[in-house]
């Protein structure tokens, strides 16, 4: 069993939060999550500032998960796009992610440069294709603590059919979970929650194209992975908008003190404490 797999056995309905460097993974890890998940859309935004429109490099997303994993204790899914290439592509996104420590990745069938799930204009690549990628993908992840879920972005592309078709097909052929994304209406996501091989994802993105349900409403539709990929950017962006706003407008941070986390807080999550002691022990040492 995988990490991810345990902590999906404790909680059965499990809700996850996206993010995006060191510092939002920490946060999530100390919110009490158990899993989180990075974030290409995200990723794109704070790394490149640039929309998740297929910029982003496989070398980029692998070098920010690498440095993600190694912060925190949980497991991280890591949004591995479209593999960025054919199989071979795959197999080394694939290999390159396991050494990085991530505990899983999101592997879809767009046709590249590929764009975000809640974006126009998608394109998918032929079935047989996609289902190549997953095959190499589970081949190459044998033996490995490593969650592969199969994303579909067929519902816009080609209906609600070949989606299902596609997420059986990826389960089939190794996937441990499914991803239909962007279903357009609380009854298309019903349909997603009914059809869909499990454990199946359900991807929450606030004024997206898929209606936000909570946890318990979700878990009736029979959602067993529960996504939120954007909360925290979202959260962080319009934080650092009024901050940087008023600062602008002010000259100064007098008045708002309440809104900033405190200074011996924030030293704290980072682990301060910590690094003073292990470089006080070396220090003694020097000095003896």
């Amino acid at each position: 069993m995988t990490r991810v797999e345990s902590v999906l056995a404790r909680s059965g309905n499990l809700v996850f939060p996206g993010v995006f460097d060191t510092l939002s993974a920490k946060l999530a890890e100390r919110a009490g999550f158990e899993l989180a998940f990075v974030s290409g859309y995200a990723v794109s935004a704070t790394s490149i500032g640039e929309p998740d429109v297929g910029l982003l490099t496989q070398s980029e997303i692998v070098d920010r998960a690498r440095r993600i994993c190694r912060s925190v204790d949980i497991p991280i899914i890591v949004d591995a796009d479209t593999g960025y290439g054919n199989a071979l592509n795959v197999a080394r996104t694939v290999r390159e992610l396991i050494d990085a420590g991530a505990a899983g990745c999101f592997l879809e069938d767009q046709q590249w440069p590929k764009r975000c799930g809640h974006m126009r204009g998608k394109k998918i690549v032929p079935r047989g294709e996609y289902l190549s990628k997953i095959r190499a993908a589970v081949e190459t992840k044998a033996g490995a603590d490593f969650f592969l879920v199969a994303r579909t972005d067929a519902i816009a592309a080609a209906g609600l059919d070949e989606a299902v078709a596609r997420a059986e097909a990826a389960r089939e052929a190794g996937a441990d979970a499914t991803f239909i994304e962007a279903p357009r209406s609380l009854e298309e996501l019903a349909e997603v929650g009914r059809r869909a091989p499990k454990p199946t994802v359900a991807n929450m993105i606030e004024q997206g194209r898929t209606p936000v349900q909570s946890r318990e409403e979700l878990a009736a539709l029979g959602f067993g992975l529960i996504l939120y990929p954007l909360t925290g950017l979202y959260s962080a962006a319009r934080a650092l908008e009024a901050a940087y706003a008023r600062l602008r407008a002010q000259g100064d941070s007098t008045g708002h003190e309440d809104q900033l986390i405190a200074f011996e807080r924030f030293n704290e999550l980072i682990g301060l404490d910590r690094t003073h002691a292990f470089a006080e022990r070396y220090s003694d040492e020097a000095d003896s």
